[in-house]
């Protein structure tokens, strides 16, 4: 759960760091503004991969940079 949020906070970190509107970042990522806001609003459970991919794509940054931020630092890995 804390890693949704997680990803929330960074794209609208980005977002705002960027002056950039959810609308704009739908249109350069091509990723739909209902999954984009999904993901925002933290309903989106797991995001896939290519998601991610495109939407830093459309923040101009790369997936390392994105998942490079402090936050990220102390996720720890689920275990079944």
């Amino acid at each position: 759960m804390r890693e949704q949020h997680l990803l929330s906070d960074r794209i609208k970190t980005l977002c705002e760091e960027k002056n950039m509107s959810y609308y704009s970042l739908s249109y350069r990522s091509t990723v739909p503004i209902t999954t984009i806001m999904n993901i925002v609003h933290c309903t989106t459970k797991n995001p896939g991969i290519f998601t991610i991919v495109k939407l830093c794509d459309g923040l101009g940054v790369t997936i390392q940079e994105f998942f490079g931020a402090d936050a990220f630092e102390d996720i720890e890995r689920e275990t079944d």
